[in-house]
């Protein structure tokens, strides 16, 4: 999953990015409202975590443009303010979420697993495909009762399709989603994750949860 931070106070900007990051976000980050509503309208985000006191264009700012464009990502606003009016107002416009300063960075993570998790209709931190079991929260995966051992990128890969499984999904969908803005494209980088994540999930015996569409991309669930 991709997440967007806009913060412009840098030692708590750092501190969110980094731990999305170990908890297996991809995130995109900026100290300025500016750049993160170019952010917010040139990438398809899977959340946003948006301060309302940025420089240069304030963040209710932001999150009403990106709304009358028809933007459905889902926003969770961070303040300093703790008033019932500033509240309302943010999720007037649009907020799917809000968290008042200082919080536990534990409440954001779970926040914005949740909105992530919505994003895709998938309310329950557990995510089923045929015997195929993902924890979105401990980010463990199971098929068929036993234990898969994998990789923060090839779990990330994983969760991405089970959240659209029975889609197809391209390799730009793909790439979009996991790996942060400045990351280094490689072509065959997502076939690559795939035939890893194959190898681990379909045994000898079992039947192949990942299919490819020649020219299309991937989709995991049942074969047509």
């Amino acid at each position: 999953m991709r997440v967007l931070v806009v913060e412009d106070y840098e030692p708590l900007r750092k501190s969110v990015v980094q731990g999305l990051s170990e908890a297996g976000f991809a995130v995109d980050s900026s100290n300025d409202g500016e750049e993160g509503s170019w952010y917010a309208r040139s990438n398809d985000y899977d959340a946003i975590v948006l301060d309302i006191m940025l420089p240069t264009v304030d963040g209710l700012t932001i999150l009403n443009r990106l709304r009358k464009a028809g933007d459905k990502t889902p926003i969770l606003l961070l303040t300093a303010k703790d008033t019932v009016d500033d509240r309302v107002s943010g999720l007037d416009l649009g907020a799917d979420d809000y968290l008042t300063k200082p919080f536990a960075f534990e409440e954001l993570l779970a926040r914005v697993r949740a909105l992530a998790r919505r994003r895709y209709e998938k309310p329950d931190p557990i995510v089923r495909v045929l015997d195929l079991e993902l924890n979105t929260v401990s980010r463990t995966v199971k098929r068929a009762g036993s234990p898969v051992d994998l990789t923060p990128k090839e779990y990330a890969l994983l969760e991405f399709l089970a959240m659209r499984a029975g889609e197809v999904v391209s390799r730009t969908d793909v790439w979009e989603h996991i790996y942060e803005f400045h990351s280094e494209a490689q072509s065959n980088v997502v076939d690559v994750y795939v035939g890893y994540l194959r190898k681990k999930l379909e045994g000898v015996d079992q039947p192949r949860l990942i299919h490819t569409r020649r020219g299309q991309g991937y989709v995991l669930g049942e074969a047509d």
